[in-house]
């Protein structure tokens, strides 16, 4: 991993070229041609069906919508002793790099949740890559996601090779100041030992989802969206803690008739094997405990009991996101909710959330003294500032006590 990051620092566009060249056996990306042209994302709207796109659509305006309501205000103050205000302003991270994984498949998805916010925030620069395909063109869907949320520098480039271009910058991509994303294990472990070059939003690692189900859950439901999250790969975990026997009964037996027959069953089948549980709790408040500890990157509440619902959701501290009730399966927000899919997993939602608007900005401290405030709280910070032993931030107070006083 060191080399790779090093070799795109020392030889730029030269040593993604030359790795993709390795890699498929051929040429397919060249030093002019790892930017993605105009007319290649004009091209890719014939070949994206229009009623996906109009699907996307829907799904853009929602994310929208929903991070629009997350902008903080611009600029407050407060008046923390008379003639002393302190406020913040808030302002977009100037230029950001988004991951979108493909290769293998097709993540338009994961393009509209990390460029919207992104717009949202009001970030100047927004750039994405994601990874050429073996003919080394880029997922047309991906290209009609990132055109619709208004990405016009797309790069192809994917993996540790994407991550170091982003923080280091080449000849054809100016570097960026913070990188967001997912990816595979290769893209985490960029993302990881870059952090100090570059900021990140988090390390991401196998999705998980933990479902809470109450006795009056439905079976099918609950094996529905444990295999839904199975089928993300190998590694992913899917996780039913619920109260009742009979219920994880019902979804064992169902389980072992229904994976075996889904599209992508040999990924499920291994991700359920080695990563699978079905537990029982002693009681609710035992369930939410666990759930606690296990922190998961998407907890469902499944229940058509409201007040329950919101009794386990009063209580939940821990998760990336959180879906309450029979109609409310991961997928829904993996697309369509508007809320954002990237999240934290690995037990990380015990300090964080999911991407948000916020991530694409920063909060800068703001301080306005007046003639009075200087006289009146300058004397506690002399003090202060001399038993710390720095005698010129105190005189700093000082000749403007002393200029205000005479």
């Amino acid at each position: 991993m060191s080399e790779i990051i090093e070799d795109v620092r020392s030889r730029g566009d030269e040593a993604i070229v030359d790795f993709y060249r390795e890699f498929f056996g051929r040429e397919v990306v060249h030093q002019g041609n790892l930017r993605v042209s105009e007319d290649e994302v004009r091209s890719a709207y014939e070949m994206v069906d229009e009623s996906l796109i109009d699907s996307l659509k829907v799904a853009l305006r929602n994310i929208e919508v929903f991070h629009r309501s997350q902008l903080p205000r611009d600029i407050w103050f407060t008046e923390v002793s008379e003639g002393v205000l302190v406020g913040q302003v808030w302002r977009a991270i100037e230029s950001v790099g988004t991951y979108i994984p493909g290769g293998k498949a097709d993540y338009p998805s994961t393009a509209l949740m990390l460029a919207t916010p992104a717009k949202v925030a009001g970030v100047s620069r927004i750039v994405a890559t994601t990874p050429p395909r073996p003919d080394g063109t880029v997922s047309p869907a991906t290209l009609v996601a990132l055109d619709i949320a208004g990405v016009k520098e797309i790069y192809r480039i994917g993996g540790a090779h994407a991550i170091a271009a982003l923080a280091f910058g080449t000849q054809s991509i100016k570097k960026v100041y913070k990188v967001v994303g997912p990816g595979n294990v290769w893209v985490a472990a960029a993302k990881h030992i870059l952090r100090g070059i570059v900021d990140i939003d988090f390390v991401a690692g196998p999705s998980e989802v933990l479902v809470l189900a109450l006795d009056d859950a439905d079976p099918e439901y609950v094996v529905r969206d444990l295999i839904s999250q199975a089928e993300h790969d190998q590694l992913s975990s899917a996780v039913l803690v619920t109260t009742s026997v009979r219920l994880a009964e019902e979804v064992a037996s169902r389980l072992m008739e229904v994976a075996p027959n889904v599209r992508r069953s040999e990924i499920v089948r291994e991700s359920l094997g080695n990563y699978g549980a079905l537990l029982v709790a002693e009681d609710l408040d035992e369930a939410v405990d666990f759930a606690n500890q296990y922190a998961p990157e998407h907890l469902e509440i499944l229940t058509s009991d409201v007040s329950i619902a919101f009794t386990v959701l009063s209580k939940v501290r821990n998760a990336g996101s959180i879906f309450i009730g029979h109609n409310a399966p991961v997928a829904m927000g993996d697309y369509i909710t508007g809320a954002n899919h990237t999240l934290p997993t690995g037990g990380n939602a015990v300090t964080r959330g999911s991407l948000s608007v916020l991530d694409y900005m920063k909060v800068i401290d703001v301080q306005i003294i007046s003639e009075l405030g200087i006289r009146t709280l300058g004397p506690h910070a002399v003090m202060i500032a001399e038993s710390e032993g720095l005698y010129n931030h105190a005189e700093s107070i000082k000749t403007r006590l002393k200029r205000i006083l005479t």
